[in-house]
């Protein structure tokens, strides 16, 4: 261990806690959290559930940003313990050091991320759908690769995942899947997901071992509660029922308890059979709707920015945000930010945090 370079960037990290620190304005967000807290005693306060709600979710956000904080300050006070018993022969603890500087590091470099989460819904659960694209089996495999790949992450942030819909593929994977993940700012890191994700390998399903090239889109939607405000017209839905299918078990009803909304005017279709109770499908698959109609508003404003701007680049099939080349060499590439790792299995394992932090910090930087 090289405890000079150790103790160098051990200064970085103090300079960048006392960035943090002077951005933050800890005073002011400590009267905001004890305004909110005397808001929350007030009575009839959880007579509108609406306000209450979003009383409860900004208290939370702000006592989570000041809690983490201050456990980044006891990490670091750790390592200054620690650098100082090194520093005066106690060897045995080098190892503890670098285990307590790795942790820091990491836990620092995705706190800064965490701060650029401050777009109007970034806050929000998400809606995730992950489709397979042509190619049949080799897509569809894909696809339910990537699916447990975000359910590794998911895992990983402590994040509660429900099914909302479900289409197995014709004879492995999933044609289709989508999925609500509830969780602090979830929304505002799965944003960095959406778009076309490439797969290249030597197909197991290939008796001649040939190389192929499979995509997977993957759609990612904020959760819309009550407090949001998306006009729907009743005369606009077409709304049908179905029997739900799927792989067996849960994805199987005998009833025609699946419900598919479509929104006319814009095509848009939801479908959702995650319940055996239509009703509830229908309310979920109301939700849906709701979360795609915002979303498309959302992408008229950015393409509206992007003609002022003068971008007139579109992500589309073809286009694909990121590789993941599995032969002849291993590299998962982000072709957006240029961040790229030669640890594939680490990264279909749910270590996907340095692709989503540096599309964080490329949005903020363009």
């Amino acid at each position: 261990m090289d405890i000079l370079e150790l103790k160098r960037e051990f200064i970085t990290i103090r300079q960048k806690l006392d960035e943090i620190r002077g951005s933050l304005d800890l005073e002011k967000r400590q009267n905001i959290i004890k305004k909110l807290e005397e808001e929350t005693l007030k009575e009839g306060f959880w007579n509108d559930k609406n306000h209450s709600n979003k009383i409860i979710k900004d208290l939370n956000s702000e006592k989570e940003i000041i809690g983490e904080y201050y456990q980044l300050e006891n990490l670091y006070h750790d390592e200054e313990v620690l650098i100082e018993f090194v520093e005066m022969g106690e060897i045995d603890f080098e190892k503890e050091l670098e285990e307590k500087h790795r942790d820091l590091e990491h836990n620092l470099d995705n706190y800064d991320t965490k701060l650029l989460l401050d777009g109007p819904y970034d806050g929000n659960n998400a809606i995730v759908t992950i489709h397979a694209g042509a190619g049949g089996t080799e897509a569809c495999d894909w696809a339910d690769m990537l699916y447990r790949m975000y359910m590794r992450w998911f895992n990983t942030k402590g994040y509660k995942v429900t099914e909302m819909d479900y289409m197995a593929g014709d004879s492995v994977g999933i044609k289709s899947i989508t999925l609500l993940v509830e969780g602090s700012r979830a929304y505002g890191y799965l944003k960095a997901e959406k778009g076309i994700h490439r797969l290249v390998r030597i197909s197991p399903f290939d008796a001649n071992k040939k190389r192929h090239t499979s995509f997977a889109s993957v759609d990612i939607m904020p959760e819309v509660d009550e407090t949001v405000e998306v006009n729907i017209d009743s005369g606009d839905l077409r709304i049908d029922t179905y029997r739900a299918s799927g792989a067996g078990g849960q994805h199987v009803n005998m009833t025609d308890s699946a419900v598919r909304i479509t929104h006319i005017p814009t095509g848009v279709v939801v479908t959702c059979q995650k319940e055996r109770s239509q009703l509830n499908n229908r309310e979920t698959a109301m939700k849906l709707l709701k979360s795609k109609l915002l979303e498309i508003e959302m992408k008229k404003k950015e393409e509206e920015l992007k003609k002022i701007q003068g971008d007139q680049s579109e992500i589309g099939w073809g286009n694909q945000i990121r590789s993941y080349v599995f032969q002849p060499y291993t590299l998962v590439k982000d072709h957006r930010t240029m961040v790229e790792s030669g640890n594939i299995r680490a990264v279909m394992d749910g270590d996907i945090d340095m692709f989503i932090n540096g599309y964080l910090r490329w949005t903020k930087a363009k």
